[in-house]
């Protein structure tokens, strides 16, 4: 949503001014040799494959989870038949937290914003049918993500899919859980060790499985501009690449696993910009700071999920048209795969029919426009070239501040990030009550009474239905090996050992993810979060 300041000049949502013509003065001194590139070449200005879309069009994924293992099981088999080409997983708050659905702490939100998964029971029923070795499935989980990529693993090797074959990506991103999201569970110091041994596992385990999704989808959520959502989530990257390098691993072996995870808003053209600047510093980056060789550790691929926090629950059939103009820049910016929100997700869980129709919407780009005909097809604009310039200074200058404070966790401990974001987000609302900011059919443009509409909502039983679920694991279960494995695993935790081969064994015999978390907490602690910058 461009703005207009006082003196009449329009800024784009980074605050950068947006002239009203560009022309060729706006790329003088311009190297199209340095500056783009070719496709699938350093640095990956116009993306990282030669042919991009002309082959085959992007992974279409439709995140979904809700209620019980056996429902969301139900959606994930509705979208594969719709046409869905990937699953991204999304789970409840207690599992997001590392808690069972029986605890507590767990209650009246079991199942709610998520699946509720509390063992490799419930995994099994979850993935119950699907072809584990020809889906690739994203799984939205930070802290305990280890945990559920083993269970993930457990469930392959009962269906007799190996571990080499499956894939799919792991969010893993917990930095950003201490900036913007806030669910987290140990400390940065023990949760970035626990990064490290995950690259270290699949590695050798599980070669095919993306082992991090660095996101700045829910910096941009909680308020973050476009060249804020860069600089932070870029500066993360680096603390993950200094982590796996300090533990010995080689930046090669590594970083072509990586990927990253965005936001597409309304505002087409800055967004476009966007995600040509973040794949041109990242290249530069892994190249003249960490010395990587092979091109795909300098690629950024990165997903994409259209903007939920642009919906709007009033006359929410808008949000179809903000959706659509939100995949378009997506897709325009070079993305590897796409989440398009449905329309009614601004006042509750997506029924079926709205979920259907966000799928289409990346179908009809795909299929029935010529976006995908062509590679690039704003390279050498005279507005995107000048905007991608101006996006990658100010993303640049934000990670030198990072930088200058020790790093992004030493930028995390001192509030820095957060308190960026909070000022950022904090003149957006006043932008918006003000009314300098336009939203279609919240402060203009609205109806005197909004249509009714029938959200779905999820069945309260759930929880009870879990909490037997797992009393039930619990009495058919050996106590003993649980205890055993639990032993194994916090002895490991209190060394140096990997610790994912005896998480895996514990959740093999029937541990708890909440048994497993405790185990942890027990040596690393939980983390409290510290006072604003």
């Amino acid at each position: 949503m461009v703005q207009e300041s006082g003196g009449g000049v329009r800024r784009n949502e980074s605050g950068l001014p947006i002239e009203p013509v560009y022309g060729p003065e706006a790329l003088v001194g311009w190297d199209p040799a340095s500056r783009l590139g070719a496709p699938g070449s350093y640095p990956f200005t116009r993306g990282i494959y030669p042919s991009m879309y002309t082959g085959r069009p992007w992974t279409m994924r439709q995140y979904a989870g809700f209620g019980t293992a056996r429902e969301s099981n139900a959606r994930y088999r509705q979208l594969i038949a719709h046409g869905t080409t990937g699953l991204s997983v999304a789970f409840d708050l207690p599992t997001q937290m590392g808690h069972d659905s029986d605890t507590p702490l767990a209650s009246g939100e079991v199942g709610k914003v998520g699946v509720a998964i509390d063992s490799v029971e419930d995994m099994r029923v979850l993935f119950g049918g699907i072809p584990l070795d020809r889906v690739s499935t994203s799984m939205t989980i930070n802290a305990p993500a280890a945990l559920l990529l083993l269970l993930y693993q457990l469930v392959g090797e009962e269906e007799g899919v190996s571990p080499g074959r499956l894939n799919g990506t792991i969010q893993n991103d917990v930095l950003k859980e201490y900036i913007a999201r806030g669910t987290y569970i140990f400390p940065p110091q023990p949760s970035l060790r626990l990064t490290a041994d995950i690259f270290q596992y699949c590695r050798a385990g599980i070669p095919r499985w993306n082992t991090i999704s660095i996101s700045g989808y829910h910096m941009a959520e909680a308020g973050a501009s476009p060249a804020q959502e860069v600089a932070f989530t870029l500066a993360n990257g680096m603390a993950y690449v200094r982590t796996a390098i300090a533990a010995g691993m080689d930046v090669d072996d590594f970083a072509p696993r990586l990927s990253f995870f965005f936001v597409a808003r309304t505002t087409l053209l800055e967004e476009i910009a966007k995600f040509r600047a973040a794949r041109r510093i990242w290249a530069r980056v892994m190249r003249d700071e960490f010395g990587a060789r092979n091109p795909k550790s300098q690629m950024l691929r990165f997903h994409t999920q259209t903007a939920g926090v642009q919906l709007t629950a009033q006359q929410p059939e808008v949000n179809l048209a903000r959706v659509t103009i939100q995949g378009l820049a997506a897709v325009l910016g070079g993305t590897q795969s796409l989440h398009t929100n449905s329309f009614d997700e601004a006042i509750a869980l997506p029924t079926d029919k709205a979920a259907r129709l966000a799928l289409r919407t990346q179908q009809v780009l795909a299929y029935e426009t010529d976006v995908t005909a062509t590679v690039d097809p704003f390279a050498g604009s005279y507005a995107v070239e000048s905007m991608t310039d101006q996006l990658e200074e100010a993303a640049v200058t934000l990670m030198r501040r990072v930088e200058d404070l020790g790093g992004a966790v030493a930028a995390i401990e001192r509030g820095f990030q957060k308190d960026e974001i909070e000022r950022n987000a904090y003149r957006i609302a006043q932008e918006t009550d003000a009314g300098e900011r336009v939203v279609v059919g919240v402060n203009r443009f609205q109806l005197d009474e909004e249509e009714p509409y029938t959200p779905l909502r999820v069945d309260p039983a759930i929880e009870a239905q879990q909490v037997e679920r797992l009393a039930v694991l619990r009495a058919r279960r050996s106590r003993r090996a649980v205890t055993a494995a639990l032993d194994d695993l916090r002895k490991a935790a209190e060394g140096t050992d990997n610790v994912l081969p005896p998480m895996r064994e514990a959740l093999r015999a029937r541990a708890t993810v909440g048994e497993v978390c405790d185990a942890l907490r027990n040596v690393w602690g939980t983390y409290v979060p510290t006072d604003a910058f």
